[in-house]
């Protein structure tokens, strides 16, 4: 029975500071989005790692999940492994064991907050960066490929794949750069 803890943020600028778990056993770390769960390796890797009888600690819900749907998935399974999960700053806990309405309910309406935050930050960003455009401010993330070296790579004869390879960039990349 081991005492496993997860931490999340979102930037690689941003540090884990604020989110003091306690003693842990075994410490899960990302410096990722969470939007998703399908692309947050540490988050996999601790789902995998639990075994029965382990107590999950997250500092707060919106590290786990930002998505309702995905919150209660990992929820489930780690509770369907027989592990438990203990969310500091709200004050839940999740157990196999237990069956409590009201923590229930306080989980999907913080988890329903979380995904609503997460959705008025995009529509924000959207808002800011369609003002910046108008002002002609926005020129969008910086381009990192040289089209005229891949162009240059395709005319002494190599094929994309090779051009991919060695500029290390994809070979749709290598299209798209060779279309413009």
């Amino acid at each position: 029975m081991s005492i496993v803890g997860y931490r999340r943020v979102s930037t690689l600028e941003q540090n884990f500071d604020r989110q003091d778990l306690g003693p842990v056993d075994k410490l899960f770390e990302e410096k990722l989005s969470g939007k998703s769960t399908k692309d947050r390796p540490a988050l996999n890797s601790m789902l995998d790692w639990v075994r029965e009888g382990d107590t999950v600690i997250v500092h707060s819900i919106d590290r786990l999940a930002r998505d309702l749907r995905d919150l209660q998935t990992i929820i489930q399974g780690l509770n369907d492994k027989g592990a438990s999960i203990t969310f500091k700053t709200e004050g839940l806990i999740f157990s196999a064991k237990s069956d409590d309405a009201f923590a229930t309910l306080q989980l999907q309406m913080m988890g329903a907050f979380a995904e609503f935050e997460r959705n008025i930050i995009r529509k924000r960003q959207a808002e800011g960066i369609a003002k910046a455009k108008a002002k002609g401010l926005y020129k969008g993330r910086p381009k990192v490929v040289d089209d005229a070296k891949v162009k240059e790579l395709r005319n002494s004869g190599m094929g994309a794949t090779a051009i991919a390879k060695e500029l290390g960039i994809g070979r749709a990349t290598v299209y798209k750069s060779l279309g413009s």
